[in-house]
């Protein structure tokens, strides 16, 4: 509580306490009872609560978010060019009074919703874009007071500056920086650049009326109904196209795939013949070289073929039976007679080779 506020209370009380004792001196006089001290008890006070009246009237007590406009009727321009500074302060009583401005940051919001904004109802701004969609946006605005302006705004707007200056001077500016940009670009790509934009224009215009812009914010773009089925069916064929071509990737992955497998499988199957057909070559020269070898020894000892031969028989055969015209191939060794021979009972007799045996 400031000085001026309990001088005022303490003036107050004096015109309450007047008022009392004129009325307990009234009620005296009808009793005809004595009022002098009353009398003089009423004067005293009256001109104390004058008195203070007078000092009150002419304390002023600014807080620091505050700055005051002095209306002067002794000043020839009607006021005060400078604004009263935050402290207690001094001003003529009786002709001059003080109009107090906040200086601190206020908003105004603008919602399609009933209860966001300072106005009931849809307040939002509805705007066209450039190829013609109508659009419709929240937003908020933040802005004080710049204290160096105040007289100046209470010269030109008093405390209507909200109402007749910052809403309509907003939506001005927000519909001019909308129809500058196409309704795909508003809500995706261009919206921050569009943001900004409107921040700018409406900063400056705002500080050519006195005004300081602390932030704006776009809260919300809503669309017409019809142009947001539209958008809704957009999306949902943007999203079956990119389902279509997930299903497209994957099957050419899997075709690739089975491709890759194929190719591996033949790879292995040339691989498996060429390593097969290696090991033929390879066999065959070393079955060459072994030919060669064993020729090489028949040539130098032709005998090693009989004995090779006669390792592979029996070791039991003593009689070998031959064709009569079949000459030996191989000389064999002694053979013992082991009897006679016997010959075969068949019903028609057949030519036969005879046995021979050689002692």
């Amino acid at each position: 509580m400031n000085f001026a506020t309990v001088l005022q209370g303490s003036v107050a009380l004096l015109w309450v306490i007047v008022v009392g004792l004129i009325v307990l001196a009234v009620v005296r006089a009808s009793r005809r009872q004595k009022v002098g001290v009353i009398s003089t008890a009423i004067i005293v006070t009256s001109i104390l609560a004058l008195v203070l009246t007078t000092i009150s009237a002419g304390l002023v007590f600014i807080q620091p978010e505050e700055r005051g406009v002095v209306i002067s009727a002794l000043d020839p321009n009607g006021y005060r060019e400078q604004a009263l500074q935050p402290g207690l302060r001094w001003i003529i009583p009786y002709f001059e009074n003080v109009v107090i401005y906040p200086i601190s940051r206020q908003s105004y919001t603008m919602s399609i919703a009933p209860l966001e904004g300072q106005l009931q109802g849809d307040d939002s701004v509805a705007a066209r874009t450039l190829d013609g969609q109508e659009i419709f946006l929240d937003a908020s605005i933040i802005y004080s007071i710049d204290p160096a302006e105040v007289v100046d705004v209470h010269i030109v707007w008093q405390n209507r500056y909200t109402n007749e200056l910052v809403r309509p001077l907003t939506r001005g500016v927000i519909r001019d920086a909308v129809s500058q940009y196409g309704v795909q670009q508003v809500y995706s790509t261009q919206r921050i650049a569009m943001t900004q934009e409107i921040t700018e224009n409406l900063r400056r215009k705002l500080e050519e009326n006195g005004l300081l812009l602390s932030e704006f914010l776009l809260r919300n773009i809503t669309f017409s109904p019809e142009y947001a089925a539209s958008v809704e069916q957009k999306q949902i064929a943007e999203q079956l196209a990119q389902q279509a071509k997930f299903v497209v990737e994957q099957r050419r992955q899997e075709a690739e795939q089975a491709r890759q497998l194929a190719q591996g499988q033949a790879d292995a199957v040339v691989i498996r013949a060429e390593g097969d057909g290696e090991a033929r070559i390879i066999a065959a020269n070393a079955e060459s070289q072994a030919l060669n070898k064993i020729a090489e020894a028949l040539a130098d000892k032709p005998e090693l073929l009989t004995y090779q031969y006669i390792t592979k028989l029996a070791p039991g055969v003593q009689v070998m039976l031959v064709p009569n015209n079949t000459p030996y191939l191989l000389p064999l060794p002694t053979l013992e007679q082991v009897g006679p021979v016997v010959p075969s009972t068949f019903p028609t007799p057949l030519p036969s080779p005879e046995p021979t045996a050689t002692p």
